[in-house]
């Protein structure tokens, strides 16, 4: 199988090349420089000379808050990108996996989300990824949610955590946004094994077990970084988001139901060992 990764400099892009080495595949995994998703001849140009047997697209302006003021923008590299990268993958008869969020719901919810549940967007990055599962849809290609994504390669929850109790003795963090954390690792051999199969059209959840509030997990990780390094922080004190407000809303539940992937034997891990994992590689030189 050959694999062609868009925003392949990302965290993700990174572990699927890593992932995927270890499986044998050929990956090529292309950063913004060597492919902008929003230059159709440009996608167009790289799905000939690659060649691939499956397309990951990964490539996403994730920067929540900036979009709500670079709403323009981000429409354009989130959902006018995965209607170009759609549209060529239909044309060239190759599968498509394009990696979403659960950020499309809107977070009141009583329990997990299931693929079919409505979604509802508080803010303008989940509009955009609404507006892009659309396309790639309609292309027949498949969707994959995950949510609260980190990795070695950051930047995410967990580095942004670190660096604070590196520096701080006091952490306030928010304790009414409840999520799963999801190492992308695990995400990537999710997405392989996956693209290597026949039934795999629709949407598709994927992130670990366990859910966990923000504060809950920034508690997790301190303790953990405290095997490497010696931390400033003495403690984190929960806050409401009311407390710390940003220029984008937060779903407060945005757990999501992977039971839809785990029927197809695909495992969905608990996040502690990728945290450890990502903890290592960052503090411990692993």
């Amino acid at each position: 199988m050959t694999v062609l990764v868009t925003g392949g400099a990302g965290q993700l892009g990174r572990s699927v090349v890593r992932r995927g080495a270890a499986r044998g595949l050929s990956i090529a995994a292309l950063a913004h420089s060597e492919l902008d998703v929003c230059d159709e001849a440009a996608v167009e140009r790289q799905l000939a000379a690659v060649a691939p047997t499956l397309v990951i697209h990964a490539a996403s302006y994730t920067r929540v808050d900036d979009a709500e003021r670079d709403a323009e923008r981000a429409f354009a590299v989130n959902a006018e990108g995965a209607r170009l990268v759609a549209g060529a993958c239909a044309r060239h008869r190759v599968p498509l996996l394009h990696v979403s969020t659960d950020f499309v719901f809107a977070g009141d919810g009583a329990r997990p989300y299931r693929e079919d549940d409505p979604v509802g967007p508080l803010n303008v990055y989940g509009e955009t990824k609404v507006v892009s599962e659309r396309h790639v849809l309609e292309a027949g290609g498949t969707v994959v949610r995950t949510s609260w994504l980190f990795s070695a390669h950051g930047p995410s929850f967990v580095q942004a955590i670190v660096r604070l109790a590196l520096a701080q003795t006091v952490l306030r963090v928010v304790d009414d946004q409840r999520g799963c954390p999801t190492w992308a690792d695990d995400l990537a051999d999710a997405l392989l094994e996956l693209g290597g199969r026949d039934d795999r059209a629709g949407i598709y959840h994927y992130c670990n077990e366990g859910e966990i509030t923000r504060h809950a997990f920034a508690v997790a990780i301190v303790d953990h970084a405290r095997r490497y390094r010696s931390l400033a922080c003495e403690r984190i004190d929960p806050i409401s988001s009311s407390a710390f407000p940003s220029a984008a809303r937060r779903p407060a539940l945005s757990t999501l139901d992977t039971s839809r992937i785990r029927g197809l034997g695909i495992a969905t891990p608990p996040w502690q060992r990728g945290l450890d994992a990502t903890l290592a590689d960052d503090l411990g030189g692993g």
